[in-house]
């Protein structure tokens, strides 16, 4: 917050402010200028695969409640509940283990889109250790003041409802049937997209991926389908204004019943717990308990107008600077799959990126840790030595005359993680139709 004892002329009176509300500023700090999270949940089981996660009082710096910040997310496991439940349990952890200690807010949130990357790789490739071949779809959403960031894999979404009833797509569905980018990048990557075979050759249901046959084309876990399936998010972070606005966030069991805008619809003007049992009793009303049905809803409410809000910054110096630290234009890889966001001043996109080469995801701009080795890994964060087969993620293995912030850098279990997802080496998986 900028420092308002600025050095004056001593001939002119600064404006006068009522008491009241220089108390209300004290008790407040700087919480005055955030605004007030609500949030309430409400499922139904039909296999009991469906987890989620609400944790309201995460803190960027440890004892300074200044420095808090959200996290709501779903789970929607398939082929049993491992997956989902390793997830849950330490994938926040593994976003945040990869920023940088000592950052910012602003600098945090610059870094978070990279750090997501990062820590759905890791989460997935530290439950595939594990042998289980169950997995997980994720929508795992963070708010922190105004700033939304939402990243996901699978077919779980995340709307926003804004002031004057426009509603927007947070998320990108990895659904093979709808999906053509996913299904030509699956294929590429040397997994096959097809029907399910009866007996004649009468193909049946939607587009899956073999081996495995499973309908989606990211998720985590899933070790039986091949690792063309990637755990690579596709991350989209927006500032909200000063209006504020509702997060919907739900499993496929509310989207393959209702459309986003009558999800919405059914919900306004009600309460964050009331409106999630309303979310899920229309869904359930409309197709009946035909899968595992969850809703989040998350109300992002502005203080009331009496409290001191510091002025929105300028946005075309913010999406400069974001540029600039990401080292290359922002890109809208969703294609027609990304609603367009509400007009000029209701929302102004940050970022978005959808593209499942982790290459481009990490970048050579991605944050170190701060006062660590230099070649430390960018998915798994441990400490390498030149000896250990380090590489950077352009493939150049290390050598004396490589220059070492060029990274990121990536172990070699992380490596090859990565060239399995981009088909450069046989899955483990052999199982075939």
């Amino acid at each position: 917050m900028t420092d308002v004892r600025q050095r004056r002329d001593p001939g002119m009176r600064p404006p006068l402010v009522p008491l009241a509300t220089l108390i209300g500023r004290e008790l407040h700090g700087d919480k005055s200028e955030k605004p007030t999270v609500k949030c309430g949940h409400h499922a139904f089981a039909k296999r009991g695969e469906d987890y989620f996660l609400v944790k309201p009082d995460c803190l960027r710096i440890p004892g300074n409640p200044s420095s808090s910040f959200s996290v709501f997310a779903i789970f929607d496991g398939h082929n049993g509940v491992s997956a989902a439940v390793f997830t849950k349990e330490h994938l926040l952890d593994n976003v945040t283990s990869a920023i940088p200690p000592g950052l910012g807010r602003e600098e945090w949130l610059q870094a978070l889109p990279q750090a997501l990357v990062a820590g759905f790789v890791r989460t997935d490739i530290d439950f595939q250790r594990k042998g289980e071949t169950s997995g997980t779809t994720v929508t795992l959403v963070v708010v922190d003041g105004w700033t939304v960031t939402v990243a996901s894999v699978g077919d779980s979404r995340c709307i926003l409802d804004t002031q004057g009833g426009v509603v927007s797509l947070l998320t990108v569905d990895h659904r093979l049937e709808e999906n053509a980018e996913e299904r030509e990048r699956v294929t590429a990557s040397g997994g096959e997209v097809g029907r399910l075979n009866l007996s004649g050759g009468q193909e049946v249901g939607p587009l899956r991926c073999w081996p495995g046959g499973l309908c989606l084309s990211r998720s985590i876990g899933d070790t039986d389908v091949g690792e063309f399936i990637v755990p690579i998010p596709h991350v989209k972070q927006v500032k909200l204004s000063r209006a504020g606005g509702r997060l919907i966030i739900a499993s496929d069991g509310i989207w393959d019943a209702l459309s986003s805008e009558v999800a919405a619809k059914a919900c306004r003007g009600i309460p964050a717990e009331l409106a999630a049992k309303l979310v899920v009793k229309e869904a359930l009303r409309k197709s009946g308990l035909k899968d595992d049905t969850t809703c989040v809803v998350v109300d992002i409410v502005p203080p009331p107008p009496d409290h001191f809000v510091l002025p929105l910054s300028p946005k075309k110096h913010q999406n400069k600077f974001t540029s600039l630290l990401f080292g290359r234009k922002l890109r809208n890889t969703a294609g027609k799959h990304a609603n367009k966001l509400s007009s000029v001043g209701v929302v102004e996109e940050l970022f978005e990126e959808g593209s499942a080469i982790l290459e481009e995801r990490l970048g050579k701009n991605f944050p170190l840790k701060a006062n660590s080795a230099p070649f430390r890994c960018a998915i798994c964060q441990m400490d390498q030595t030149p000896n250990e087969g380090l590489s950077a993620t352009a493939g150049s293995y290390f050598s004396p005359t490589s220059k070492p912030l060029e990274g990121p850098y990536l172990c070699v279990e992380c490596r090859r993680k990565k060239d399995a997802m981009e088909g450069k080496r046989r899955s483990r998986s052999t199982v075939s139709r």
